[in-house]
């Protein structure tokens, strides 16, 4: 019960938040994710928030976001899956393995350390911070080294978040597909490309997303590729087997997205299901525009700027080409 207390002053304050963007979104037609977003940020930054609520903005971050996903599973068919086709598949496969090269030839270039660039590179190329968690024991990387590379691409994460909705509609006009496309290929983590499709429409955000899963199921590809890769090193040995947890809720949302497309789910419950992901949505987007701290990222050293500024224009240069050739 006292593990229960802690994480409720945090949630409250989120799902507040949460209701008061709700509400907004009535009035000004700017979607609730904006508002929860930017309502967040405006309190992170300007009020130096209790420990108390540290617990549960966390677990509305990361697990109601899980749920979210994973209840999203139930209002997709598999017939919309099937409209990212082959193109959307090699888009994915492209994009991240040219990523990865890059980001770790880069990092070499610059001077940073192998095991750095190696966690940059699974966080750019698949899902943020929870690649570079099972990246990091598969490569011997430090605390400090994992610290870091979760807190620049985290950052990096969070200025595309809001660049890539303006660049689709200059580009695409919002056109669901590249737009999604973009999205979708290109933000570091999951939350983040729910906050950025939920910026443009809930069908982009959809989309969006479902792009987004087919990197985080070949989370376990990369991170078998830079285990042997840095275990090929004359200067390093990595004997023991790589665990890697797989998350549960790609696994949830495909097994639901199954049965609402063979008719198991019947319609008030996709509906409720829909409103449900949207309140948690919008909830965990609030706890993550509360965690953004501009000051830190204004602060970040030069060499680490421009690494950064590196790996992104790379990613969204590469991703508008590809969906120019295939969309």
């Amino acid at each position: 019960m006292k593990n229960m207390i802690k994480y409720i002053p945090g949630l409250i304050l989120c799902l507040v938040i949460a209701l008061i963007s709700q509400t907004m979104s009535l009035v000004v037609p700017l979607g609730a994710a904006t508002f929860s977003i930017l309502i967040g940020l405006i309190i992170g930054n300007s009020i130096q928030l209790k420990s108390i609520y540290e617990d549960g903005r966390m677990f509305a971050e990361s697990k109601l976001l899980e749920v979210s996903i994973f209840l999203l599973g139930a209002t997709i068919s598999i017939q919309m899956i099937s409209l990212l086709g082959i193109k959307g598949i090699w888009l994915i496969i492209i994009q991240m393995s040219l990523v990865l090269m890059f980001t770790i030839w880069v990092g070499k270039k610059l001077g940073f350390g192998e095991n750095f660039s190696y966690l940059m590179a699974s966080g750019n190329a698949v899902c943020g911070s929870s690649a570079i968690g099972a990246t990091a024991p598969a490569i011997h990387a430090s605390q400090e080294e994992k610290g870091l590379a979760v807190t620049l691409v985290n950052m990096m994460g969070t200025v595309l978040m809001f660049v890539l909705p303006l660049i689709a509609s200059f580009l695409y006009h919002s056109e669901t597909l590249p737009t999604s496309a973009l999205i979708g290929s290109t933000l570091q983590s999951v939350g983040q490309v729910v906050a950025s499709g939920s910026l443009v429409n809930d069908e982009v955000k959809n989309y969006a997303t479902l792009f987004k899963l087919v990197r985080v199921v070949l989370l376990v590809v990369v991170v078998i590729i830079l285990s042997n890769s840095k275990r090929r090193n004359k200067d390093t040995h990595v004997s023991e087997k790589v665990k890697i947890k797989f998350p549960w809720y790609v696994i949830g949302f495909a097994i639901l997205c199954i049965l609402f497309s063979i008719g198991a789910i019947p319609n008030w419950a996709s509906i409720a299901s829909n409103q449900t992901s949207h309140l948690l949505e919008i909830t965990a987007l609030a706890a993550i525009g509360l965690n953004v701290n501009i000051k830190l990222i204004v602060k970040q050293g030069k060499s680490l700027s421009f690494y950064a500024l590196c790996i992104v224009g790379f990613q969204v240069l590469l991703a508008i080409l590809f969906i120019q050739i295939l969309y």
